[in-house]
């Protein structure tokens, strides 16, 4: 999840702007008072990107958050622990020591948010749905190695895999796999807008400004068949555009948690315990912060340039100095929470080293200092990425080495810029589908990879990757994965910088706290509630 990372932005017209009531608003609900949470995330509709809330296009954290929570996938992660679980389904595994057929029966009697029955030709049309949109910015990624499906009975569903994947289920958990009402979506268009039609525990209306969701009411899905339980019948997401602003809600008691978008200074101030009357919840997280080189592009196309820039990263300085310590320096794309794990980079490059990068340079024959402009968001992953980029700025150019300059983007440019190939090198943030070491290198090391880097390496591509899918027991591919991060520090199409621990904020009185995010850090509103 950018996870994620896909939310694109507003265009004036797209949508009629003042208020705008959207979404299911079928569910039963219940008398007692909504549990309510905050956030700072911005999701909106745009012309390369109209339709936030369409499993087939959105692929980022604030829109799983609220996909996750309207619509049913055939599997889903326990609230803790990694194994996937039936969702929609009643029972689902392989039928091969493959790992290419997978089968699933669904529950009886599903319907929709709307009442609509939902069968096993749902399924089957949500999924080809994805891989016929192939959307640049969707989720296709996800499902692309599925071949064939069929719907034997209107309770019975096979999917039939071009490829063994046993990490498969996992990907099932996920809102790309979302199952649609067929009567509702198109099967080869985007449901534009913001509008959400599922079966899962609870239907969403939503409120929505200048092309800008600004609130989601979850109320109960009556027709809601599952395993989950809901601590409250009602609940509210509520978008602020600042983290001074969202805190004050939280001090007055407008809002009851909040989830995502607290600076570093603010989670400090909360875990001193000088706000009174809220909690902080912190866990080791799966968020992970990197730089992305297109490795086509004449400033670093030369593997010499991105190492020396891998010998000079001062990781130590940038948790320390622009995020006071709520992260960890991160030395591989996979995250040390996260099995698999090695400091490869670490292992490669050791600490800053200015010394060690000139002679990297020098020794490939380029001149310096290397002129390079790195690129951020400036509203996507907070106010801090300005203060982190100016420090590796700072780290670059101190060595004599190089020319910097950073220039930073709205998210609206900053994205489709990115995937065309327009900057040199940037700063982008992932949350993984799955946990799973698969989630932190597949989607970026394929041929149809979300960011559309040129980097391509055959073994990693055609090998390693294929190969540790085939492990059912996931430990038996840690030694393929470590083979991956050990490839791609020594070639560095991407360099890892930090990992950012998850925080969740929450007033006396509130309940579930701890069980907000399960293991892929897919927010679980039915787990929050209020106490007497």
């Amino acid at each position: 999840m950018t996870r994620k990372s896909l939310v694109l932005p507003a265009v004036a017209g797209l949508l009629i702007s003042t208020l705008a009531a959207c979404g299911g608003t079928d569910g039963s609900g219940s008398d007692g008072e909504a549990i309510v949470l905050g956030s700072t995330d911005r999701i909106e509709a745009s012309k390369a990107a109209p339709a936030p809330l369409d499993p087939a296009l959105a692929y980022d954290f604030a829109s799983w958050s609220v996909l996750h929570n309207a619509f049913q996938t055939l599997m889903r992660l326990p609230r803790s622990g990694t194994e996937p679980i039936p969702d929609a389904a009643e029972k689902c595994g392989f039928q091969d020591r493959q790992s290419e057929q997978y089968r699933c029966t669904l529950r009886s009697g599903l319907k929709f948010s709307n009442g609509h029955d939902l069968t096993s030709e749902d399924v089957k049309f949500s999924l080809e749905r994805v891989l016929r949109i192939d959307d640049p910015n969707g989720t296709k990624s996800l499902l692309s190695n599925v071949d064939k499906i069929e719907t034997p009975s209107d309770r019975e569903i096979v999917i039939h895999l071009s490829q063994s994947d046993a990490t498969f289920p996992s990907k099932l958990t996920t809102p790309a796999a979302a199952i649609l009402d067929s009567e509702v979506y198109k099967p080869d268009a985007l449901r534009n807008g913001f509008e959400m039609t599922g079966s899962g525990p609870y239907s969403a209306k939503t409120e929505v400004r200048n092309n800008r969701l600004v609130k989601v009411v979850f109320t109960k899905n009556s027709h809601y068949k599952g395993d989950v339980q809901l601590k409250a019948d009602k609940a509210e997401m509520r978008f602020y555009d600042s983290a001074s602003t969202m805190e004050k809600a939280l001090v007055k008691g407008d809002i009851d948690v909040v989830h995502r978008g607290f600076s570093p200074e603010q989670i400090d101030k909360l875990n001193k315990g000088d706000v009174k009357g809220v909690r902080l919840f912190e866990s080791s997280g799966q968020g992970i912060r990197y730089l992305v080189f297109n490795t086509s592009d004449p400033a670093v196309k030369n593997k010499a340039v991105r190492q020396a820039i891998a010998h000079l990263v001062d990781r130590q300085a940038l948790v320390r100095d622009v995020y006071k310590r709520t992260a960890e320096p991160l030395y591989s794309m996979i995250p040390t929470s996260i099995s698999s794990h090695i400091n490869s980079f670490h292992n490669e490059y050791g600490d800053p080293d200015p010394a060690v990068a000139k002679s990297v340079l020098r020794d490939a024959g380029i001149n310096t200092p290397v002129k390079l402009t790195l690129t951020y968001t400036t509203d996507h992953y907070g106010p801090e990425t300005a203060a982190e980029f100016k420090e590796l700025k700072k780290q670059l150019n101190r060595s004599g080495l190089f020319s910097v300059t950073i220039k930073g983007y709205p998210w609206r440019d900053f994205r489709p810029a990115l995937v065309k190939r327009q900057f040199s090198a940037s700063g982008m943030g992932w949350l993984p589908d799955f946990p799973d070491p698969d989630s932190y290198t597949a989607p970026f090391l394929t041929t149809d990879n979300f960011l559309n880097s040129p980097y391509r390496n055959s073994t990693i591509q055609d090998e390693l990757i294929p190969k540790t899918r085939q492990e059912a027991q996931r430990s038996l591919a840690d030694k393929d994965f470590q083979s991956i991060q050990n490839a791609v520090a020594s070639d560095v199409p991407y360099l890892p910088l930090w990992q950012g621990n998850t925080y969740v904020a929450a007033r006396e009185g509130v309940i579930g706290a701890e069980y907000a995010f399960d293991s892929s850090t897919m927010l679980q509103l039915w787990e929050l509630g209020k106490g007497d």
